[in-house]
């Protein structure tokens, strides 16, 4: 069963096209992520399928109900965890959540039910008369995570949920996402972070200049693209060592910054050889997503 599809879409702010005819779809019960540069449409395309923003061209159907004409009755299925945390500081934890169940038009008794639940869920329990200005980072990005479920929606839309939190924060809310996966809610993903994409997407599309580059399962793109083997070299002389040797040991090879990549489906002979350049460090390890990212997207920088 889809609970988003999108066809074609298209959106254009005078002569510039930053959505330029997409297509792809959310099956029930995945988490599936878009990814790209600044720039690339990602925040565009998630505000043409909540119906915030009218799209030029194409057509979107959330749980079978056109957007943004239906929007409104589609909205009441889903969840949204914002970029930035956007909870009311003049109410504490629990009011929070309380005034945002309002807005569904659930009955105060039903919200009140919910709450407790949700608080365990979010590792707040025992914060629930906290104000906003008193809780860390983390625990703000917890609480907007457990206000998106207030309504118990079906699809839950999380724009870079964990950017700005310290790794044991990151991997609490990992931990949650994955809780809400196993309880067959569909999730709709951006991040900045590959490895988190790698983690928690069943499926992921990346874009780039308002287009999908590629769409598939993380593993099947890291295979598709990159060979599996990369050694990262450091270091005084690196460029030098890659002229000299890098290039002709690898498939592959490429610089930024001081750091030299090589791609190879064999990297014994790169390492024998790195283990006997004493001014060079290195570090060998597998291909992952942000590789494949980086290839298809291009390592200069977006602002």
């Amino acid at each position: 069963m889809q609970h988003l599809r999108v066809r074609q879409l298209r959106k254009s702010y005078g002569d510039h096209e930053v959505i330029a005819g997409i297509d792809f779809e959310l099956q029930a019960g995945e988490c599936f992520g878009l990814l790209g540069p600044n720039g690339a449409g990602k925040t565009t395309t998630l505000r043409l399928c909540l119906g915030l923003t009218d799209p030029n061209g194409g057509e979107i159907r959330m749980f079978g109900l056109p957007v943004p004409q239906k929007a409104r009755e589609a909205r009441q299925r889903i969840g949204v965890v914002p970029q930035a945390d956007n909870l009311d500081p003049d109410f504490t934890v629990l009011e929070n959540l309380l005034v945002y169940g309002r807005y569904f038009g659930l009955p105060e008794n039903e919200i009140r039910r919910r709450i407790p639940g949700l608080l365990e869920f979010a590792g707040l329990a025992a914060r629930g008369d906290a104000r906003i200005q008193a809780l860390s980072g983390g625990m703000k990005r917890r609480l907007t995570l457990a206000r998106a479920l207030i309504n118990d929606p079906d699809l839950i839309f999380l724009d870079e949920p964990t950017t700005g939190l310290d790794p044991q924060a990151r991997h609490l809310i990992w931990e949650r996402l994955r809780n809400l996966m196993n309880q067959g809610k569909t999730l709709f993903l951006t991040t900045h972070f590959m490895d988190e994409a790698e983690r928690l997407c069943n499926r992921l599309a990346i874009m780039d200049c308002g287009r999908i580059v590629t769409c598939g399962a993380p593993r099947e793109l890291i295979a598709r693209y990159i060979e599996p083997q990369v050694v990262e070299v450091f270091g005084d002389g690196a460029e030098r060592w890659a002229e000299t040797f890098g290039r002709q040991a690898s498939e592959r090879c490429e610089k930024t910054g001081e750091t030299i990549f090589c791609y190879t489906h064999d990297a014994d002979p790169i390492v024998h050889h790195l283990d006997s350049q004493p001014g060079l460090r290195y570090l060998h390890r597998p291909a992952n997503l942000e590789d494949v990212f980086l290839k298809l997207t291009g390592r200069e920088l977006r602002d």
